[in-house]
């Protein structure tokens, strides 16, 4: 998930890193923590424990893929299952930092939904940026990332995320290019140029965040009637008595982090049996009753309830109207493109 949509940590002591190795009979899956961790803890870690006889050590990390590199480059691998963000796992699968998985001791991919199912990483969960907006501040609800630019119908400031990823996909969406047609365009210097023309005509009506709690607390406070955000964040000030936020998913952009075996974890039998256990539709049924994030089993949907299911990236309606952020391009034209955005936005 996003660095900015990530709840506090708990770090881990030093002496983690260069642990002994773990017997057969323990895992040690290390994920973001926070509520995400929580619901692991209750549909995925205890059953899988109860179910299989291994036990389960939690950790938490920031994300830190020199650590992961010093594991290995160092062959003392002491975490054995690994959440990573999509871009880390590419590259990471390309250095040779995770194990290359062996799908016919998971799942069959094809029951995963499309892109689940990575030559070294598999879906853990699925999260969106959305258009979100106050329904007490506003006469009609906005449908379209045309109506956040409609700032004659919709007066008054909104949110982006500052920086030029999701905020270039917006902006295209916002000019009548097709969800699918996103990267298309993205992809030549017609289709950039066209999306900052466009970030051009409401420059002076955006208000940035940069934190993923920011844009609930704008639109509850009345500072912006529109706001680029992460789906669970307004999942969770709904849960917290903020029924008045709500999410326009037509245009959502939405992303996996992915389950991974760091290369040489000595605990691999018992790694390939956690994979297949949270790969099975009845424990990610579970897992979103505790969080507000998509699943990767094509059949989990009819298990899951239908108020919790029309809040998920993968609910099948919000899927037909997204937008899979494209990893690759982001790793080959991100760094170029973030300075270009943060020049713009410097003018």
């Amino acid at each position: 998930m996003p660095s900015s949509m990530r709840f506090p940590r708990v770090f881990l002591y030093a002496g983690l890193l260069f642990a002994p190795v773990l017997s057969a009979a323990e895992l040690t899956v290390v994920s973001f923590g926070g509520a995400n961790k929580e619901a692991q803890q209750k549909a995925y870690y205890q059953p899988f424990a109860a179910s299989s006889g291994i036990k389960v050590v939690s950790g938490d990390y920031n994300g830190e893929m020199a650590r992961v590199r010093a594991m290995v480059d160092s062959k003392r691998v002491s975490w054995d299952v690994l959440d990573v963000e999509s871009p880390d796992l590419m590259r990471g699968c390309d250095e040779g930092m995770f194990e290359k998985l062996d799908y016919r001791r998971i799942i069959k991919p094809a029951e995963l939904l499309p892109g689940a199912a990575q030559p070294c990483g598999m879906a853990a969960y699925a999260w969106s940026t959305v258009l979100a907006y106050n329904a007490d501040k506003l006469k009609t609800a906005p449908r379209s990332w045309a109506d956040f630019w409609d700032v004659k119908k919709y007066p008054g400031k909104r949110a982006l995320r500052k920086g030029a990823k999701y905020t270039l996909e917006i902006a295209l969406m916002a000019d009548g290019v097709a969800p699918h047609d996103v990267y298309k365009l993205l992809n030549t210097p017609a289709g950039l140029n066209r999306a900052f023309a466009k970030l051009d005509q409401l420059k002076p009506y955006i208000q940035w965040w940069e934190a993923g709690a920011q844009p609930a607390q704008y639109l509850a406070a009345g500072d912006v009637v529109m706001s680029s955000a992460y789906n669970g964040r307004i999942s969770a000030a709904q849960k917290e008595g903020g029924k008045q936020l709500q999410m326009v998913w037509n245009g959502n952009i939405y992303d996996y982090d992915y389950w991974t075996i760091p290369k040489g974890s000595a605990n691999l039998d018992a790694a390939y049996k956690f994979l297949a256990f949270v790969s099975q539709p009845a424990a990610q049924a579970e897992y979103v009753k505790g969080i507000s994030y998509g699943v990767s089993h094509r059949k989990a949907a009819g298990l899951i309830d239908k108020g919790i299911l029309a809040n998920l990236p993968t609910a099948p309606q919000n899927l037909k109207q997204g937008v899979a952020i494209d990893s690759s391009f982001w790793v080959d034209h991100g760094e170029n493109l973030e300075q270009r955005f943060n020049a713009w936005a410097a003018r």
